[in-house]
């Protein structure tokens, strides 16, 4: 159950080579409450932040909602998913449903969507 084991790998490759973070001396394992299968490429900047929390002892914030698949070149690809965070009382978005270039023009009431272009930047945004 979890995340399948090509994906993972995949993700922990693109974390170390487009955000400097090596995982090759931890065991890491990836699963989901209820032993639910994780198929959607959206989850996939949700489990590389998972990851950062965990090797660097920073939680991830209580009210933040994460999704974004992420390429072999390091980028975050759009979900459209904003708006159904948007009933979930969800502080905050990273990354917003679309590429920087296409942020949203108008502001969503109760949501701060922090708009990301790669990994490398969503692990520099979540150190911080």
């Amino acid at each position: 159950m979890g995340l399948e084991q090509n994906r993972l790998a995949m993700l922990l490759a693109v974390l170390h080579r487009h955000a400097g973070i090596a995982c090759y001396d931890q065991d890491v394992f990836v699963n989901a409450v209820g032993g639910v299968r994780i198929s959607e490429p959206a989850a996939d900047l949700a489990v590389v932040l998972a990851i950062v929390s965990s090797l660097t002892d920073k939680p991830i914030p209580e009210k933040l909602a994460v999704f974004g698949e992420i390429g072999l070149a390091g980028e975050v690809r759009p979900a459209p998913r904003v708006r159904s965070a948007e009933g979930g009382g969800q502080a905050r978005l990273f990354p917003c449903d679309h590429p920087r270039a296409n942020q949203p023009k108008q502001k969503i009431d109760g949501i701060e969507i922090v708009s990301v272009a790669s990994v490398a930047e969503a692990v520099r945004s979540f150190k911080k």
